[in-house]
């Protein structure tokens, strides 16, 4: 393969408010779901949760310990945006995404008026952004709702909180929209049901099945709503929708086996369905307003089917492998449990490494949705150990995404997928989503600064900074072609 991505190949990076920001109680900010989850570095993440009762809440929120709680301190982007942006641009990176902050634009959620301090952070973020010549994506929701959202409303279970959502959103679009050219409305929007908290807002007494269906529900009409007023606002405007990317494979030829990867793949399709068909599939649609009886309007039919996003994100760290047998081997990543796969190798934390997996997904996604791909997170978490001369040479990292960046070129030359971008996961180091630690990173930046909020937040350029500057450079050209990448 002579040439393996397009000229116009969005080389990127991805982070997130929450897990960067910092300046949690700062400039007119209020807490959010994020700023009450503690660090857990021993998480095992097979017994993974986010439940909480709203007393523990209470509790955690009022605790000034803010080490015991890393996202609030994030790796005070909000102090560093500049640095870590000129970094950015160092690397060659044409697209950043993070997300903005509900709870920094509407401290409690419900406001009648933004925080103006909130809209002149983002703004200098996207104009230094401008400056590098880097198109921002943001995300608007991404695990960080106002916590007084859930304490008002008990979250996305109430169809209040999706107008309130819709606010926020309208405000911000509005705002950036000249200077943003890329929205994800929700990240990994299918969450709910793995961490209703932390995605919808639901505490351990509102997480039946129904309750969280119905959050999610409520989290798809208010998306059409926001996409379908970014079009008539701005025509340019590109909205995407955003699920957690998995192949999925039986554990063994068993046709109960092949049964259980078939539904996983079914409800990791249904985000697609409705935001890019425009429709719920009917033995779903049937479930959620016969057999649950949730809130499902006419009106939420006509408002999901007039609105379609423009393009297809999703994240991809693994496959996964389901089936009935006992006594098997059991492993997880990103917050989901699988029987583990005898034929990959997996990371420290267990995340199963399958490059050959994004090709398939690749694969099913564009022949399902018929709109083109952006992969917005994949990435490996890992320890970083520094050199006595104060280097990282985090090889492991380098060949994780050379693999997968080996048969994304495939996908897009052989099978002719259309993918317009991939974006890393955590290209500068920032606290971990599930376990809220330092310790597992992803980044080609290092952050110095350990799980106790303790170090001096000195930025240093690993190894993989340097590959993939090369990588973005030479549009892949000094990718492996060979055994690598089989």
């Amino acid at each position: 393969m002579d040439k393996l991505f397009p000229t116009n190949f969005l080389w990127g990076g991805a982070i997130s408010a929450n897990q960067s920001e910092g300046a949690w109680n700062q400039y007119g900010k209020g807490p959010s779901v994020a700023d009450v989850m503690k660090c857990r570095s021993q998480l095992n993440l097979k017994e993974y949760t986010d439940a909480k009762t709203w007393k523990q809440i209470v509790k955690d929120v009022k605790n000034p310990e803010d080490t015991l709680f890393p996202k609030r301190q994030g790796i005070d982007f909000y102090h560093h945006y500049k640095e870590d942006i000129q970094l950015l641009a160092e690397m060659g990176i044409r697209v950043f995404r993070t997300s903005i902050s509900w709870a920094r634009i509407f401290p409690k959620g419900d406001e009648e008026k933004p925080n103006q301090e909130g809209l002149d952070f983002y703004r200098s973020v996207f104009e230094e952004c401008q400056k590098h010549n880097i198109q921002p994506l943001v995300t608007l929701s991404h695990y960080e709702m106002p916590l007084g959202l859930v304490e008002n409303y008990g979250g996305w279970q109430s169809r209040k909180v999706g107008d309130l959502f819709v606010k926020f959103s309208k405000t911000v679009i509005k705002e950036f929209h000249e200077l943003v050219p890329y929205w994800i409305t929700f990240n990994e929007i299918d969450s709910v049901l793995r961490h209703p908290f932390v995605s919808a807002g639901l505490t351990e007494e509102n997480r039946s099945q129904k309750q969280m269906l119905q959050a999610m529900h409520y989290q798809y009409v208010a998306s059409a709503k926001v996409v379908s007023f970014a079009h008539r606002l701005d025509e340019h405007l590109q909205m995407g929708c955003m699920l957690t990317g998995l192949t999925v494979y039986p554990y063994s030829c068993r046709p109960e086996d092949n049964y259980l990867a078939q539904q996983m793949r079914h409800y990791m399709y249904l985000s697609g369905d409705v935001q890019i068909r425009g429709h719920y599939p009917k033995p779903f649609s049937k479930k959620l307003k016969e057999e649950l009886q949730i809130d499902f309007s006419e009106e939420d039919e006509r408002i999901l089917a007039d609105s379609h996003c423009d393009f297809l994100a999703f994240s991809y760290y693994m496959s996964i492998t389901q089936g009935i047998e006992d006594g098997t081997e059991k492993t997880a990543g990103n917050t989901i449990t699988s029987m583990k796969n005898p034929y990959l190798e997996s990371s420290e934390w267990g995340w199963q490494i399958d490059p050959l997996g994004l090709r398939i997904l690749c694969q099913d996604l564009c022949n399902r949705f018929e709109v083109p791909l952006m992969i917005v997170e994949n990435g490996f978490g890992a320890k970083d150990t520094l050199t006595k001369k104060g280097q990282i040479d985090d090889d492991y990292r380098i060949d994780y995404h050379e693999k997968h960046l080996y048969q994304l070129a495939k996908s897009i030359q052989e099978d002719h997928v259309e993918v317009i971008g991939y974006l890393t996961w955590g290209l500068i180091d920032i606290v971990s989503s599930s376990s809220a630690e330092m310790e597992k990173r992803y980044g080609f930046i290092h952050v110095d600064l350990d799980n106790e909020g303790q170090g001096t937040l000195k930025r240093t350029r690993k190894k993989s900074f340097y590959w993939y500057k090369e990588v973005i450079a030479t549009q892949g050209k000094n990718l492996t072609n060979g055994e690598r990448g089989s």
